[in-house]
């Protein structure tokens, strides 16, 4: 009986959606929504959090995603002699997890001195770019307690910056502990035809914690109509230390035991739409080592993947997602290695890759080797492949996917 109720709040879901997204009231509500019920798996290996070897681009998500739930954000826009303010919340409930505050901020812009500039305080959300098919934003401000600006437009590009805190509204740093975090994101920076660069800069104080601070930089080039119409390509060079995460995000600042770390990072990503045939693919590597001074290993990471959809009506299309990831070790460890599969007939909204509702069946393959076997099962279950010396998993499920 559950899962037949979860199917179909799923549908009413995706079909009320697109009624939803509107202004109400002056309030403006948006969000974003995932879920549905996985109806055939090894009953002898839970699932949690979906199959990955752990790296930030190796979760391709497509009939993997191993959570579900719901964010709605919530906005009211004032204005007063030109100067307009807007009131800003989003309330998240993921999983068995409480109802939290993913953002709660006030923003000003209008102003006369910076008219197209916004200014803001609190606890905003900046995320920047992603690659949506392995579920990872690459470039990210993080979401904690904090104030800046963006969109300053300087010589000709746009800049923002953010000072924010290691607090957020539904936690505080460890007693003993801070952080304190810096972003500045430089942006439109044209570099050749249809070609565009953005460099984000992050540097990282702390105090109490096991090493200290740390710093980020990611380069971004972004080029249009790559070769062709409607084809795009993304490419990223990253490197952070310390308790800057690569993405721009604060790093591990939990507790007084977890040392900072260096990370390297090169990805590249393309997305394409012509006609019924879309998609988006990544290839990505990155290397990282602990800055424990009696940590000898450095894991490398590689993931090579990527999701086709061919539309063959307006509404229903075939979505195919396919991805191998690695995970190799500088001290000779075995690599670990995991590939996985996913078809998934789909209703959607139209033909579009990006066209959100969807509502998809699927059926996901994936198999691992033993080192991968050896290193995600967990003895109380808690292993992302879950208890046993299984090697291979197959799920079918529902699932909708909506923003608005």
């Amino acid at each position: 009986m559950k899962m037949k109720l979860t199917c179909a709040a799923a549908a009413l879901c995706c079909l009320s959606a697109t009624a939803f997204a509107a202004d109400v009231g002056g309030v403006e509500v948006t969000g974003y929504s995932r879920g549905g019920g996985v109806y055939s798996y090894n009953k002898d290996q839970q699932i949690k959090g979906g199959l990955t070897l752990g790296g930030d681009l190796q979760k391709y998500r497509l009939g993997n995603e191993g959570d579900y739930g719901v964010e709605v954000n919530i906005a009211k826009t004032f204005e007063v002699d030109g100067v307009k303010y807007k009131l800003d919340y989003m309330p998240t409930k993921w999983n068995d997890g409480n109802v939290g505050t993913e953002q709660a901020f006030v923003e000003v812009s209008g102003l006369s001195f910076a008219p197209e500039a916004k200014i803001w305080a609190g606890q905003r959300r900046l995320r920047i770019q992603d690659v949506h098919i392995v579920d990872h934003f690459l470039m990210d401000y993080g979401v904690n307690q904090g104030s800046g600006f963006t969109d300053l437009s300087v010589g000709g590009v746009k800049v923002g910056a953010a000072l924010q805190t290691g607090d957020t509204f539904d936690k505080k740093m460890t007693v003993g502990t801070s952080a304190n975090k810096l972003n500045v994101d430089i942006s439109e920076i044209n570099t050749n035809p249809g070609g565009k660069v953005r460099v984000l800069l992050t540097s990282v104080t702390t105090s109490g914690l096991k090493s200290s601070g740390g710093s980020g930089l990611t380069i971004n080039h972004n080029q249009s109509n790559f070769g062709m119409a409607g084809l795009t390509n993304s490419v990223f060079l990253q490197t952070s230390s310390g308790y800057a995460n690569i993405n721009g995000r604060f790093g591990d600042i939990s507790s007084t035991t977890v040392y900072g770390k260096k990370t390297n990072r090169i990805a590249d990503s393309i997305n394409w739409q012509s006609g019924r045939f879309g998609g988006q693919a990544i290839v990505g590597y990155q290397t990282t080592k602990s800055d424990d001074p009696a940590a000898t290993q450095t894991i490398k990471d590689t993931s090579l993947g990527g999701r086709i959809s061919y539309a063959y009506t307006k509404n229903f299309k075939m979505l195919v997602e396919a991805g191998t990831t690695s995970r190799s070790f500088s001290d000779g460890a075995q690599s670990q290695r995991l590939n996985k599969i996913t078809i998934a007939p789909t209703i959607a909204m139209s033909p579009d890759f990006w066209s959100r509702p969807e509502l998809r069946f699927y059926v996901t393959k994936a198999n691992w080797n033993q080192a991968a076997a050896d290193a995600n099962n967990g003895g109380a279950g808690e292993g992302t492949f879950g208890t046993n010396n299984r090697k291979n998993q197959t799920l079918a499920g529902v699932q909708y996917e909506v923003w608005w």
